[in-house]
């Protein structure tokens, strides 16, 4: 344990850009310790933690694949001896799909996007629980679960092993905030719609008939900025939405709702 535990720790996962970073960098502005999870983009996410540090803020980079348990563990073993035990959770990474038609797709990119989408939030939520839970000694916590306006929309054509991930995380908030609530955690749903992060950016120039269709899908006529999403995630983790449990907050423009 760290000699001198932060009172609000926080682990984003998928974090060295994107939403996850932005979420990173409002959290660290906000209070929070934060650890910057990154499973290969090391560079990135120690920049991120650069930038946090520059500005007074805490930050720490850690390495893990969350679709490998033992290494979901052995980050937040880390997480404990450098800031202290987690009270938050973004369950960001994401994988994108395999970016066919169904009976195009190939198994191994189907099962790698279930493996990051749908089933490393479970090995996150266990350690994270296993710390926050007051069963466990803890004092409770908030984990926010970053889904997708496709688990609404379906991904037709494309991307529907990615919008089928994302609906299974939908159901894994609703169960896990009604199991866990009376251990003094909440859990939640944020559901982006489009956001122009850096990978949106490149895809949209390279594919400008699919942006124009998104356009038409979206009442206010525009894609959202990572600001935005981070605001948003924020929101669920703070004591002000201390009475949101088991929710999912669209944040996509208009283009989906419950």
């Amino acid at each position: 344990m760290a000699e001198a535990a932060a009172e609000k720790v926080l682990l984003v996962t998928g974090a060295s850009r994107g939403i996850g970073a932005e979420i990173c960098r409002r959290a660290a502005q906000g209070g929070w310790a934060v650890a910057v999870n990154y499973a290969s983009s090391k560079q990135e996410a120690e920049d991120v933690c650069a930038a946090i540090a520059s500005a007074g803020g805490t930050a720490i980079p850690v390495q893990a694949n969350v679709s490998e348990s033992e290494q979901v563990a052995r980050m937040f073993a880390e997480i404990d001896e450098k800031l202290g035990s987690v009270t938050g959770l973004v369950n960001n990474a994401g994988a994108n799909g395999g970016g066919t038609r169904v009976d195009d797709q190939e198994p191994e990119a189907t099962f790698k996007v279930f493996a990051v989408n749908a089933i490393g939030p479970f090995f996150c939520a266990r350690e994270a629980i296993r710390r926050m839970a007051k069963r466990h000694g803890g004092t409770g916590g908030a984990i926010v679960n970053i889904g997708s306006a496709a688990s609404k929309h379906g991904g037709p054509g494309s991307y529907i092993d990615y919008a089928a991930s994302k609906g299974a995380l939908d159901v894994f908030t609703v169960g896990l905030a009604k199991e866990q609530a009376s251990e003094g955690i909440r859990v939640n749903t944020l559901r982006p719609g489009i956001t122009m992060t850096e990978l949106s950016k490149k895809y949209a120039s390279e594919h400008p008939d699919w942006v124009k269709w998104v356009m038409e899908q979206v009442p206010l006529g525009r894609a959202g900025e990572p600001m935005e999403m981070a605001d948003a995630a924020l929101w669920l983790l703070s004591d002000e939405a201390a009475y949101v449990t088991g929710a999912t907050l669209d944040v996509s423009g208009g283009w989906v709702s419950p």
